[in-house]
């Protein structure tokens, strides 16, 4: 009996041929932010705040890139993403430092030696930890040690600071190797506050050992060398955000997502849009979907906000945005120029993602760290 015919496989497409949208990220663009920010504040050294997965944009990617121009120093909140940081470092700078702003979790501080991680020490409590731990082992271990100026968040608050500055000894076993800050209000140019911050780092730094210091994030970057100290720690500015909102932005944008039109209508008055019926049609309209929503970053406070632009044209967007979908009126396009598979811009040259924030009522950073993994990611310069 015959062997029977082997049944035909399908060839997979191309997944970008399948994709509904495309979330760009210029890594050429980020390593550029980088060095400019990194020549504003030499002699001082320019870190790299990575967290959150860079922001969005990826670590996999971003810290190998922005390694290869430079960077040593390599910033997160959470021990598990200075681990991936780790791991992106060791083909391209195994010789960075990584820091967890998160402190030192109890019985955890095995992982950071053995990780090469430095933890950011926020309470007495994290000293004493990390001091018994380098006596069990018999020498010194590194550490930065956060102070704080104002947050009231996570730092040495005013009686730990006096404490410690009292009592030195205790710092026995660490090797300080900066002591840090973090500022308040840096993106408000004309807020006196970082300013008074500025005073109790200087008057907590002369009170304790010498050690060097970092003070400036993105914003406190601009407020001039006397923020520089001697490392800075700049984030959202390196991904595009302004940190500078009452000047034109001074960095390069980093994403761009493009979506394709899945699908475009004829409408009559009295017809409504998507869920709640929130947008109303008053004249003949032509209503397109694309194929993105809250479930990708896109959130649901800009429904019937803000508009895409469409071959460089604008188009509002109405009704709500639901979960996978959002609905656009394209009644001022042509109909050659709007129509299903057509790709219109949501983040990019012609909508910043500032502006975009903006419409939503938040902020950039919100927007980069929303941004969700149904994309088909494409990665540029790295």
């Amino acid at each position: 009996m015959p062997a029977p015919e082997p049944v035909p496989q399908p060839v997979p497409s191309d997944p970008a041929a399948r994709a509904g949208a495309f979330l760009t990220v210029d890594l050429a663009a980020v390593v550029a932010n980088w060095t400019q920010l990194r020549d504003r504040v030499a002699p001082a050294e320019c870190s790299a705040v990575v967290k959150a997965d860079a922001y969005g944009l990826g670590v996999a990617r971003v810290v190998p890139a922005l390694a290869a121009a430079g960077c040593r120093t390599f910033v997160v909140a959470q021990f598990e993403e200075a681990l991936a940081v780790r791991r992106a470092l060791e083909p391209v700078a195994p010789d960075a430092q990584v820091f967890s702003l998160g402190g030192l979790p109890a019985g955890c501080e095995g992982d950071f030696i053995a990780n090469r991680i430095l933890p950011v020490l926020n309470h007495l409590g994290e000293i004493a930890a990390w001091g018994a731990f380098a006596a069990l082992r018999g020498g010194a271990l590194p550490a930065v040690i956060h102070i704080d100026t104002g947050m009231n968040r996570l730092g040495l608050g005013p009686d730990e600071l006096d404490a410690l500055a009292a009592e030195p000894a205790r710092l026995a076993g660490i090797d300080v190797r900066y002591w840090m800050t973090h500022l308040a209000c840096a993106d408000e140019f004309d807020n006196p506050m970082t300013g008074a911050q500025l005073d109790r780092f200087r008057s907590a730094l002369a009170r304790l050992p010498k050690a060097k210091a970092s003070f400036a994030n993105s914003s406190g970057i601009f407020h001039g060398p006397d923020h520089h100290f001697d490392l800075a720690r700049p984030g959202c500015a390196l991904y595009g955000v302004n940190p500078t909102p009452h000047l034109p932005n001074p960095m390069r944008g980093t994403v761009r997502l493009d979506a394709r039109l899945l699908q475009v209508r004829n409408c009559t008055p009295a017809m409504t849009v998507g869920y709640g019926a929130a947008h109303a049609v008053t004249g003949p309209a032509r209503i397109a979907t694309i194929g993105v929503g809250y479930a990708d970053g896109y959130l649901r406070a800009l429904g019937g906000k803000g508009q895409v632009f469409v071959d460089g044209v604008a188009a509002p967007i109405v009704g709500r945005i639901s979960m996978d979908l959002i609905t656009i009126d394209v009644s001022g396009l042509p109909e050659q120029v709007a129509h299903a598979g057509r790709m219109v811009e949501l983040i990019g040259p012609s909508r910043p993602v500032d502006r975009v924030a903006a419409e939503g009522g938040t902020i950039g950073y919100e927007i980069l760290t929303s941004l969700g993994r149904r994309y088909h990611r494409v990665y540029l310069g790295g």
